[in-house]
């Protein structure tokens, strides 16, 4: 099953979690219920009852934990957990439940123990609403909330206070919007996106144009954004609109806090940017790319699918699918590595070749002088 698939059917299942609710004791879920949930198989007593999740270490009596590396199995004797998600190979010292993927199956049980509350579908006042507005079936605006012209909004929208929304824009169903975000005219959000606080989608990018006499004259930004399907963004983030057509985030991506994307930009699915990236404007990034904290871009740049960069490397020139790059200017990181490890020893080998310099040149004054000796011998 590939992962958009396995995502999805995950998601299926944690919606209906609330019937497991009713089927199980009141104090919890059997680990028969939550392994139907995982699409795991019970190893141990099926009717066992789990009422948290936590961590190996924290973890209590009653509460199930999990194990994604061998390495935390010597952990895991000790841990007071009494169950455990392992994968389908590892061995189990107390009841489990196997699956292929621990870690997310972890994951899904902290959604379903853990539900993010939200607040009851309907108009907290006061709300700014403009006209042609078209809302969708259990929405939710808390106050403060601006909705200009022409904005739809699909089912089971919430919008947290202060969030603005500008004029022609639209957001798909099952979309959370917090705090204090800013959406601009003519942004389109799909579903199920989370947008953090204080972000910024649909600025206009940074485009000037320098004359002669060093004033910047601006160039309009008319392009618009597109934010696809079961994305989600940060705090603080800030998305450009385009000079022209649209930048756009596929599907699946997820962007840390404090991220920013210039225009043009063209984000492929299931991307992962972690804080503080920058991304100028018209670099193309495929499917599966990692970028690590504080990396930047430069503009027009092609990064390949599946490709990494490491922290705070600088990206200059394109990127091959599968790459994994370091340092500034980036290079592959095998390279990088040897490059580190060889710097403490640059004193010794200045030294070194100074010397061979010296030789060297000792050597060729000799050399020069032979002829003449041989002469006047």
């Amino acid at each position: 099953m590939g992962d958009y698939a396995y995502d999805a059917c995950i998601l299926h299942r944690v919606k209906y979690a609330s019937e497991f609710a009713l089927m199980s004791m009141p104090s919890g879920y059997t680990l028969a219920e939550l392994a139907e949930l995982l699409g795991g198989s019970v190893e141990g007593d099926p009717t066992l009852v789990i009422t948290t999740v936590a961590g190996i270490q924290e973890a209590q009596s009653g509460a199930i934990t999990f194990v994604a590396h061998q390495k935390y199995l010597r952990t895991l004797k000790t841990a007071k957990a009494s169950a455990v998600v392992l994968d389908r190979t590892m061995p189990a010292d107390r009841p489990a439940i196997r699956v292929d993927q621990p870690y997310r199956g972890f994951a899904t049980l902290l959604t379903l123990f853990y539900p993010r509350p939200h607040p009851r579908s309907g108009i907290t006042h006061p709300v700014v609403m403009g006209e042609r507005v078209r809302l969708g079936q259990d929405v939710t605006l808390l106050p403060f909330v601006t909705l200009s012209d022409d904005v739809t909004l699909g089912d089971r929208v919430i919008l947290y206070p202060g969030v603005f929304v500008g004029p022609g824009a639209s957001i798909g169903d099952d979309t959370v919007i917090y705090a204090n975000v800013s959406i601009y005219d003519h942004v389109t959000i799909g579903q199920r996106v989370i947008i953090h606080a204080g972000t910024v989608i649909g600025a206009d990018g940074f485009g000037f144009a320098s004359g002669p006499d060093g004033h910047h004259q601006k160039i309009p930004q008319v392009g618009g954004v597109r934010v696809e399907d079961e994305v989600e963004i940060g705090a603080n983030v800030c998305i450009d609109r385009a000079t022209l057509g649209e930048t756009l985030i596929r599907r699946g991506t997820k962007i840390d806090n404090l991220v920013h994307i210039a225009h043009n930009v063209e984000v492929g699915e299931d991307n992962l940017l972690l804080a503080q990236v920058g991304i100028s404007g018209s670099c193309q990034l495929g499917t599966h790319v990692t970028l690590a904290g504080q990396v930047g871009l430069s503009d027009h740049v092609r990064i390949g699918d599946y490709a990494t960069v490491i922290a705070q490397t600088g990206v200059a020139k394109d990127v091959e699918p599968r790459a994994i790059m370091t340092g500034t200017p980036a290079i592959p990181h095998n390279l990088w590595r040897r490059v580190q490890a060889a710097s403490p020893r640059l004193p010794e080998l200045l030294r070194t070749v100074a010397a061979l310099e010296r030789r060297i040149a000792a050597l060729e004054a000799t050399r020069s002088c032979a002829p003449d000796e041989a002469e006047h011998g």
